[in-house]
């Protein structure tokens, strides 16, 4: 536990001393790559979300060394790029994270206007496939991402039972990773996990907090080849 609490403050200082900078994304994605071998070594880190959400899910492969500055600021810049065309996205909220390298990483979430899933089904409406097949034709365009990770997550509200939640988090996250690999995006690429209500983005003792939580995030993040294409 102690060891687990030293790595985690090591990697909460490096993301406060960044965000008192000036730096651009792609040059912060850069100077972490470089400072944070320790961490990356180990395979731990957080997701730090501009939003000011933090939570201990890691997304994004482990690098298992140091990723080296100029290959953060080639990262960076690809997934700069990335996030100002998904932001013509409908129904979404684009972010901007840092996956477990501290690498530039694109959070999306779809929440109850982009995905409503009707009380405890997993179906896909035909709105919902809308906004994916516009999402996942961004993602299949424009700037090259096609050896980016792609992690799906599906999030619950605190309504009904642990396990109920956990398998319908899980589900909803599968039916949308299926609906993805039917519109193009890789599904070697593609990874999904249910987190139930582990992660509220809002008050569950509301409706309205509620409705927030129940949601889909999507992850952009480097792969281990976009890592050693960076590289080269």
């Amino acid at each position: 536990m102690k060891i687990k609490n030293l790595v985690l403050m090591a990697g909460l200082s490096v993301a406060i001393v960044l965000t008192g900078c000036n730096a651009s994304s792609a040059t912060k994605g850069g100077i972490i790559g470089g400072a944070s071998g320790a961490a990356v070594g180990a395979g731990v880190g957080v997701l730090v979300a501009k939003n000011n959400r933090k939570k201990g899910a890691l997304i994004g492969a482990a690098a298992g060394a140091a990723v080296g500055t100029t290959a953060g600021i080639i990262i960076g810049k690809k997934m700069d790029k990335k996030k100002k065309e998904l932001e013509a996205l409908n129904n979404a909220q684009v972010n901007e994270v840092e996956d477990q390298n501290g690498l530039k990483a694109i959070q999306v979430t779809f929440g109850e206007d982009g995905i409503k899933f009707a009380t405890g089904k997993s179906t896909l409406s035909q709105s919902a496939k809308t906004n994916l097949a516009a999402f996942a034709k961004k993602l299949t365009t424009g700037e090259d991402v096609s050896a980016a990770d792609i992690t799906v997550e599906g999030h619950t509200d605190s309504t009904g039972s642990v396990a109920v939640n956990e398998k319908l988090s899980k589900e909803r996250a599968q039916a949308v990773a299926e609906y993805l690999k039917s519109q193009g995006v890789p599904s070697s690429k593609i990874t999904t996990r249910g987190l139930a209500s582990e992660y509220p983005v809002a008050d569950n003792g509301t409706a309205a907090g509620r409705a927030k939580n129940r949601r889909v995030e999507v992850y952009i993040t480097a792969s281990k080849e976009m890592i050693a294409d960076a590289e080269k």
